[in-house]
């Protein structure tokens, strides 16, 4: 089994920043994309950002310019730097990492979540 530890919650004011990491363990293949998800309060998961082993990124239109992702694929982490935070921005945020177990297909691993409030 494959877990996916989020860390970074908190609550910050808008226009700060603050940076989340999530660090997969357990039996590891070799990863290829990794997603950041949130789920703000009364809607649906969106894609936040993402990220292939070789490093293309892909972002939601709402954090362009303002959110980087990344990873080390030494640690099996991910990062996501969100600066100038908004309150929109507030919502459980989850990874996935995409690893594969097979020549032919990759499960898609969760995080648990973690909280990110900003607010005034």
């Amino acid at each position: 089994q494959v877990q996916l530890v989020e860390s970074g919650e908190g609550l910050v004011q808008p226009g700060v920043s603050l940076r989340l990491s999530c660090a997969a363990s357990g039996r590891i293949f070799p990863i290829n994309t990794m997603v950041w998800y949130r789920q703000a309060p009364g809607k649906e998961r969106e894609l936040v950002a993402a990220i292939t082993r070789g490093g293309s990124t892909n972002y939601a239109d709402s954090v362009k310019g303002r959110f980087t992702i990344s990873r080390d694929n030494a640690k099996n982490t991910v990062y996501l730097q969100m600066n100038s935070l908004k309150s929109e921005d507030t919502a459980v945020f989850y990874c996935t990492a995409d690893i594969l177990t097979s020549a032919y297909n990759a499960m898609k691993y969760w995080g648990k979540g973690t909280l990110v409030t900003v607010s005034s």
